[in-house]
């Protein structure tokens, strides 16, 4: 099984440590790719700081976040797992796995990245800004800049089934297709309730990452091994989550709803 993730706009801060090695990442094929994104945006950042702040959809707040990007090749990196810091990482607790559910953590978890395209959870990046939405100089939308490399490196690595689980910025960056598409299921978390007697379902975002998170922390923690989106279904069902599925035409993804009474 291949997990698909987003990152997360918070992330850890860097302390002493080697700086980025390019070369070390995972999904080698995606390395030229890398350094492209990497010049461009470390140049953006060091110039025109109204600019850079503009074209990344910063707040005068986040000001900060361009001096990181500007040092993003000198700066101590760490584990990707221990990076991203948002509400799905919070609920799926990495660092709290025991041995055997982090081990199948670090084989099946992929982590999309504007600026990385996509990295495993051991791999050690620096912490930066760039998501996946942004248009930078030269290289316009990453969502399409990014779908060519990751159309040849991406189908040998997401073999069995796989489970997407990321936002629409980052579905952006490469989409499942053919026979791999077959046997890849989405999730949306709907929050059902009762108002005035009538039942309604709604999709809550901070509550789709919690529930995301605890989900794929279950998973992992239970250690079954689903090969295709059916089995799946069933194996969460077992693990009492309520899901209901909606089987695709050929070549097209699973659609799973799973339906949470309480946030």
């Amino acid at each position: 099984m291949q997990v698909l993730l987003p990152p997360s706009e918070g992330k850890a801060a860097s302390a002493a440590g080697a700086p980025l090695a390019l070369d070390s990442l995972s999904l080698p094929g995606l390395s030229a790719a890398r350094e492209r994104v990497l010049t461009v945006l470390v140049e953006l950042c060091t110039g025109d700081q109204d600019t850079a702040a503009a074209v990344l959809g910063l707040s005068p707040g986040l000001r900060g976040e361009l001096a990181r990007n500007a040092a993003l090749r000198t700066a101590a990196a760490l584990p990707a797992g221990q990076l991203y810091t948002g509400v799905l990482y919070d609920s799926l607790g990495l660092v709290t796995l025991d041995d055997a559910a982090r081990a199948r953590a670090e084989a099946s978890l992929l982590v999309f990245s504007g600026l990385w395209g996509a990295v495993r959870i051991g791999d050690r990046i620096p912490p930066y800004r760039c998501s996946g939405g942004v248009r930078l100089p030269e290289l316009g939308a990453l969502g399409g800049y990014w779908r060519g490399p990751m159309a040849q490196v991406l189908p040998e690595v997401a073999t069995g089934l796989v489970l997407d689980l990321r936002s629409s910025a980052y579905a952006a960056l490469w989409k499942p297709s053919g026979e791999v598409a077959g046997r890849t299921a989405t999730v949306r978390v709907l929050h059902e309730r009762v108002v005035g007697g009538v039942t309604k379902r709604s999709v809550v975002s901070h509550f789709n990452k919690a529930t995301k998170g605890r989900l794929l922390r279950d998973l992992l923690e239970d250690g079954a091994q689903p090969a295709s989106p059916a089995e799946l279904v069933d194996v969460l069902r077992e693990l009492k989550y309520t899901v209901e599925a909606t089987r695709p035409a050929a070549g097209r993804p699973w659609a799973l709803d799973v339906v949470v009474a309480e946030l």
